[in-house]
């Protein structure tokens, strides 16, 4: 028994155990990479005014406070700017999952007679674009500008979101459709009673990546967005990053709020602020990405690869 047990065993080379050690060092220093900057925004955040000053912390707060979370939590913009972020975040991932699928679908029936153009249409789509000037003009022309719309809709269908649509779609055994279609069922039917509920991975998947595109999209609201009421989080945090120095922690000056205890300023500096609105910023979508991260790779292989 333990002879079989031996013999089961595949024995390792040198060259696969010097991978392993070579593979597990670069990939702690990626890890390392990429949590030390974190790490430190965060550790700026909670430190006082004057360790922020010397510049003397790395991984771990000096002199601990949460005055700069308190200063942000009064502004009115930012729960705005949080209630909005969230309204487009949700609206452009149901767009984006509602529309692909629709776009799909047609795709992977074999018997539709417009497949190789609009297969061709989309592939073009790819590799050009009308750019910023154009898109502009036209958000413009159709009533968009200052319109949450404008912020939902563009975008919300990609050429490649739905090639992996089409290929998952394809994938699946045709006599489900085909008996559906012989109980009566049709293409809508199909597709919200079939091929959805199936495509639950990959709708994980690329809700995940639709929203925290949306949520870290800032550029459109500035382009469209003229009503300050109307803009996301990161153009909070924009202003924060770009407007908020001592005069703005000393009067609030355009931050919405009135002015805060001079003896906070012995606790608090700018910087510290605007660590801390992009640590309150980055917060939702640190949250919810674990509980999407198990459907992540099963989504993207499942519909990247044909059987």
């Amino acid at each position: 028994m333990n002879k079989s047990k031996i013999s089961n065993k595949v024995k390792r080379s040198r060259e696969d155990v010097i991978f392993d050690i070579v593979n597990t060092i670069i990939m702690t220093a990626i890890i390392v990479v990429v949590i030390y900057p974190v790490l430190n925004v965060i550790s700026i955040s909670f430190s006082n005014a004057n360790h922020i000053a010397k510049a003397d912390i790395t991984i771990f707060p000096k002199g601990i406070t949460g005055e700069a979370y308190k200063y942000i939590l009064k502004d009115k913009q930012v729960w705005t700017g949080y209630f909005n972020s969230v309204l487009y975040a949700a609206g452009f991932t149901l767009c984006n999952l509602l529309f692909t699928s629709l776009c799909a679908y047609p795709l992977a029936v074999k018997d539709f007679v417009g497949k190789k153009f609009f297969t061709l249409f989309l592939t073009i789509t790819m590799f050009f674009s009308g750019g910023l000037i154009p898109s502009y003009l036209l958000i413009r022309n159709i009533g968009w500008l200052d319109n949450p719309l404008a912020i939902i809709i563009p975008g919300c269908v990609g050429a490649y979101n739905v090639f992996v649509f089409r290929t998952f779609f394809q994938n699946i055994p045709v006599e489900l459709p085909e008996s559906a279609k012989m109980d009566g069922a049709n293409d809508i039917i199909i597709l919200f009673r079939i091929f959805l509920p199936l495509s639950k991975a990959l709708l994980a998947t690329f809700g995940l990546f639709a929203i925290v595109g949306m949520w870290n999209n800032w550029f459109s609201a500035l382009i469209y967005l003229t009503d300050q009421t109307k803009y996301p989080v990161q153009l909070v945090l924009r202003q924060y990053l770009y407007v908020i120095d001592v005069a703005n922690l000393q009067g609030r000056a355009g931050m919405g709020g009135g002015a805060i205890n001079p003896n906070i300023l012995q606790q608090i500096s700018p910087k510290g602020v605007r660590m801390a609105m992009v640590v309150v910023t980055m917060f939702p979508i640190m949250l919810i990405y674990p509980f999407f991260q198990k459907y992540f790779v099963k989504g993207v292989m499942i519909g990247a690869v044909k059987g």
